[in-house]
């Protein structure tokens, strides 16, 4: 009998992963399992300021509540530093787990380290933290993100598959923006080694400010004139920028502009021209999961994550959420069906004429 329990037992961990890797680990402090503590989790953000970032926060902290939990919630402006202080001060605290959405991924290790000295598990949100002994990672699949931007541009140009083209990038300290940028480069090099595409200019936008994007495109337009076909920005706060830049020069419209988020001034610009398309990362879903997780880690239940990423210290589970390419022909279907935006506002700058039945 002993050896059909031993039998079974390893059957199910043979099992487990063959669909995934099992994870089990709450933090060593207070009994999170007694009916008198109350969950207490962590949400330790890069930044408020873009519109998607407070769409995650919202969604994440009304999911905990349902759940029964409580979320200190703290965002550290862009600045490493600060992050820091505010994953200590949620460590003092005595919070349960912590969730990252980290501003430098690399500064972020020391984050994880203090947290798991206080024996309090760590969940990086949509970013990666590098060379850390992080518990998992919870985001889209960041490669396929920037695939999918490239591909896009490649169809979309004025001759398909030809053109001369601009390339901003996210922030250098974000690994997210490196990844995107992997993604685009698995697709754009082979156009790049026939001299089907040419790159006339790139950069990286430093915070992903779209000031900096502007910039770029400025300068891209100085060295170069208008004698380009469109311009790759890994995200809709760049691609913003960039077409600023093109509308002072009476290039919008004329110049296809990529982004990714689905945030709503870029919808806008969507259905009235002046971006091409943006890639649609359900964060509702996103945001939702990762409190849900949070949960499951700080109560110890165990977790399936069928994904993994090498941060440079160890293979770290991981769960990705799938994406979704839009442009004019399917916000109908996608952004608006999932009611992620409302089509008064999405379609609020085009004629009522113009617009698609709303029903």
């Amino acid at each position: 009998m002993k050896n059909l329990s031993v039998l079974l037992t390893t059957l199910s961990l043979i099992l487990s992963v063959l669909i995934g890797i099992v994870i089990s680990r709450s933090h060593t402090g207070t009994d999170s399992s007694s009916p008198d503590h109350k969950l207490l989790i962590g949400l330790s953000m890069d930044t408020l300021q873009e519109a998607r970032w407070q769409v995650d926060r919202d969604v994440f902290l009304a999911r905990a509540k349902e759940l029964g939990a409580e979320v200190s919630v703290a965002s550290a402006n862009s600045d490493d530093s600060t992050q820091i202080r505010d994953v200590n001060s949620m460590i003092s605290a005595g919070v349960d787990v912590i969730v990252i959405i980290p501003h430098d991924g690399q500064a972020m290790s020391e984050g994880v380290r203090q947290a798991h000295q206080a024996g309090i598990p760590v969940i990086a949100y949509d970013r990666s933290i590098q060379d850390s002994d992080l518990d998992l990672y919870i985001t889209f699949d960041n490669v396929k993100v920037g695939e999918a931007q490239a591909q896009y541009l490649i169809d979309h140009l004025p001759s398909p598959g030809k053109g001369r083209i601009v390339r901003i990038y996210g922030a250098p300290t974000d690994n997210n923006a490196k990844m995107f940028k992997q993604g685009q480069d698995n697709i754009l090099q082979p156009y790049i080694d026939r001299g089907d595409i040419e790159v006339i200019h790139e950069d990286w936008a430093e915070n992903w400010e779209p000031a900096n994007a502007k910039k770029i495109t400025n300068a891209a337009i100085t060295n170069n004139g208008s004698d380009f076909h469109g311009i790759l920005a890994s995200n809709d706060g760049t691609a913003g920028g960039a077409i600023q830049a093109l509308k002072e020069e009476g290039l919008v419209s004329k110049i296809i502009v990529t982004g990714q988020d689905a945030e709503m001034a870029a919808c806008q610009r969507i259905v009235d021209g002046s971006q091409i398309m943006t890639i649609y990362k359900p964060i509702k879903a996103l945001a939702s999961t990762a409190a849900e997780l949070a949960v499951s880690m700080a109560t110890g239940q165990p977790i399936i994550a069928r994904g993994e990423i090498d941060n440079g210290f160890k293979t770290v589970p991981s769960i990705f959420l799938p994406i979704t390419s839009v442009d004019k022909s399917n916000m109908m279907q996608t952004v608006i069906a999932d009611g992620f935006h409302s089509f008064e506002e999405v379609y609020r700058n085009v004629p009522e004429a113009e617009r698609p039945r709303s029903n």
